[in-house]
């Protein structure tokens, strides 16, 4: 099976990416969604993320905008984070186990820093999503509680898009809308496919 590391910016189109490889009948791993998980009410993160950082918690939850506010400019807050949060996500070989199980012959892991956590050397094939950086920018400010401090905060700690599009084995350009992207997606399932064969 060729599992397949995702990943782009914010605001590159990577969580549409990913929905239209899942449309393509190709499993994906959310890696932000897990995470959402361990934060939750209930979840395995709260305690220890709370004794790590002090104060992050609200009604048995991880707040989310807390914990951002203290590890936004501190990478050593952000490796100390990781280091709790990583280990957690257990789920990821699960569901390669699971898509190995089921037949597929290719699985999505959809992993926001990749290659800022060294995870590509755990896939077979980088998709990077991408998109001119002035549509990046309009995409993000539109979000809600978004300003250009957080955001230039946040491309800080990400490695510049040029440089992943240099370490990508492929590349989806969502800026030309989601029909483009989509003849790509199907594209690069393909291409895959193909090395697989002949391989």
């Amino acid at each position: 099976m060729i599992v397949i590391g995702l990943t782009g910016s914010i605001g590159m189109g990577k969580s549409t990416t990913a929905k239209m490889f899942e449309e393509e009948g190709v499993p994906v791993y959310d890696a932000d969604a897990e995470v959402h998980r361990l934060y939750a009410k209930g979840g395995a993160g709260v305690a220890p993320v709370e004794a790590a950082f002090p104060g992050v918690t609200r009604d048995g939850a991880v707040d989310r905008e807390e914990l951002g506010k203290r590890v936004l400019n501190n990478p050593e807050a952000l490796r100390k984070l990781q280091s709790i949060v990583y280990p957690l996500m257990q789920s990821r070989q699960g569901f390669l186990e699971k898509a190995r199980a089921e037949g597929k012959d290719m699985a999505v892991l959809d992993i926001p820093l990749l290659f800022e956590t060294g995870g590509e050397k755990n896939v077979d094939a980088v998709v990077v999503a991408s998109a001119p950086a002035q549509v990046q920018r309009v995409r993000v400010l539109d979000r809600e509680g978004m300003t250009e401090e957080k955001l230039n905060a946040i491309l800080a700690k990400q490695l510049p898009d040029a440089e992943k599009r240099k370490r990508a084995d492929f590349i989806v350009e969502t800026g030309a809308g989601f029909e483009a992207a989509r003849g790509q997606v199907r594209q690069i399932i393909a291409a895959l496919r193909a090395r697989q064969k002949a391989s």
